[in-house]
């Protein structure tokens, strides 16, 4: 078979569509931000030197009792509330038994008949000409005016345990073995069978990413396995109600390559189907370099877990007053927020996109029109020029050295008619970079950059160059209205720039059109 290295949708959709139906469910794992682990007090830190933050009960020596983390149970809430999910009131642990060099315990401590958060959704957006949302908004092409929305169903979540690392790539002889992340908090996140293209895929996982970072419950950094996705990949033959034989493609660091293993995935089994064969269910693994899935285990020979109670954990039950509490300290959402920016404010679907990206340029923004008005005038500069700033030097919202308050300043500054925007722009704005403590109002005034509307100056300068460019002059009142140009360059030559551009193109229109 053909290796496939790009991803089409749209009107270039592959042919495999016409026949057959894409059937995938996203399996979502996300590391808890904690200090601790989940039934220990070892600590929860990434990057340690290897096997350093483990103890007797992380490796679940004999005589000793695991103790449940209070604070990953109230962070799987968090998610089950975000993700529109029915929040178990009473649960209870189960031990899941299976053996890998990286697991020490032999079993690891999940959820099973009793998950925390179930029967949630999440909505994905979606524009009408096939492009697919979530790499609209986060590109940057704008435009993207008609939007829809797809929902996306939430099977589960449950807390668990990660197992630790097996490294393979040091010793060519050897796996090696870091148990630092063995008994780390994780939530997995069990979608419904909803998603039907790559695309939807990946929207998908930005929208879980971007909720699990609004939360504050997860990096969402893939690179640094702090967020891996398992995909179940069938197809079914089009107007068939029964789903086909799946296979789960695992080892996948971004949403790209996942996008590209769906992709794949359907291409390869519409092939063995459509020549006679049958699929069967079995694990794969993306290989990102050649863009293919390769068999690594048939699930036909999946051990029994033998789920059981754990038996040395006490159910736990989540009270409606802890859920509300919860629910209380809970940040504005992605979703919320982008509402309220195009329905409130009045900003377009791609201005609100981009603004609710990521949460640190959400609340910078919530901070900047907290103190002014002109929400679009707002939101033009952080998405432009802030954004901008930052972008060519590799750094966050978080870093940006200007306060909300003194940025909503200027865009009162500007508003006032004090300054224009392109002085604002290319003086006020870095001035404001290296002077942290002044106000915009108080820089502009100190650098005489404020702007001078005396129309009484303006008509002097305007008189001094219809004497110097007398033909010019009878050349605009000809018709060549071009000329204005010259007239407007000296007046604000003559006034160091500082005047009004838009009261100096009333002033100078007028003085020449006189007779």
């Amino acid at each position: 078979m053909s290796e496939k290295k790009d991803v089409v949708t749209g009107s270039d959709a592959p042919h495999w569509s016409e026949k057959y139906e894409l059937v995938v469910g996203l399996e979502v794992h996300a590391q808890l931000i904690t200090e601790s682990k989940a039934y220990s007090s070892d600590p929860n830190a990434y990057g340690d030197h290897p096997n350093t933050n483990v103890s007797v009960i992380t490796l679940g020596h004999p005589g000793t009792l695991p103790v449940a983390n209070k604070k990953v149970i109230e962070l799987a809430v968090r998610m089950g509330l975000a993700t529109n999910c029915t929040i178990a009131p009473w649960m209870h642990y189960a031990r899941k038994n299976y053996f890998y060099p990286d697991l020490p315990k032999g079993y690891q401590i999940t959820q099973d008949k009793t998950p925390i958060c179930t029967e949630g959704f999440v909505l994905i957006p979606s524009t009408e000409d096939g492009t697919g949302g979530a790499q609209r908004e986060s590109g940057s092409s704008p435009g993207v005016t008609t939007r829809s929305e797809k929902r996306i169903g939430i099977t589960r979540i449950h807390m668990e345990e990660d197992a630790g690392k097996s490294i393979h790539d040091v010793d060519p002889f050897n796996t090696l073995v870091d148990l630092n992340r063995a008994s780390v908090p994780l939530i997995e996140i069990v979608s419904e069978p909803d998603i039907r293209s790559g695309q939807e895929a990946y929207d998908y996982l930005v929208e879980i990413r971007r909720l699990v970072r609004y939360l504050d419950i997860c990096d969402g950094n893939m690179e640094e396995g702090s967020l891996r996705c398992d995909a179940n990949i069938s197809l079914r033959e089009k107007g068939v109600e029964a789903f086909g034989t799946r296979c789960e493609v695992k080892n996948m660091n971004s949403f790209r390559n996942v996008m590209r293993a769906i992709e794949y995935e359907a291409q390869r089994q519409s092939e063995i189907l459509s020549n006679g064969g049958t699929i069967h269910m079995e694990t794969r693994t993306f290989d990102a370099g050649k863009g293919s899935t390769l068999g690594m285990r048939s699930k036909e020979q999946a051990h029994d877990y033998r789920y059981f109670p754990e038996p040395d954990l006490q159910p736990i039950t989540v009270s409606a007053e802890m859920k509300e509490r919860i629910r209380k300290e809970m940040p504005p959402l992605p979703r919320e927020l982008r509402a309220k920016y195009t329905s409130t404010l009045g900003l377009s679907d791609y201005d609100a996109a981009i603004l609710t990206d990521d949460k640190a340029t959400a609340l910078y923004y919530e901070g900047v029109i907290a103190t002014t008005s002109n929400f679009k005038s707002a939101a033009n500069w952080v998405m432009g020029d802030v954004r901008s700033w930052m972008n060519e030097r590799g750094l966050t919202m978080e870093q940006f050295p200007i306060s909300a308050e003194r940025l909503a300043g200027l865009v009162k500054l500007i508003d006032s008619g004090k300054v224009n925007h392109s002085t604002a722009s290319q003086k006020l704005f870095p001035l404001m970079l290296e002077d942290t403590t002044l106000s915009a109002a108080d820089l502009a005034a100190k650098h005489d950059l404020v702007q001078n509307t005396d129309e009484g100056l303006i008509e002097s300068i305007m008189q001094q160059a219809m004497a110097t460019y007398p033909d010019k002059v009878e050349a605009y009142r000809a018709g060549n209205k071009g000329l204005l140009g010259l007239f407007m360059g000296e007046v604000m030559k003559g006034t160091k720039g500082k005047a009004d551009p838009k009261r100096t193109n009333e002033v100078v229109r007028r003085i020449l059109e006189q007779n």
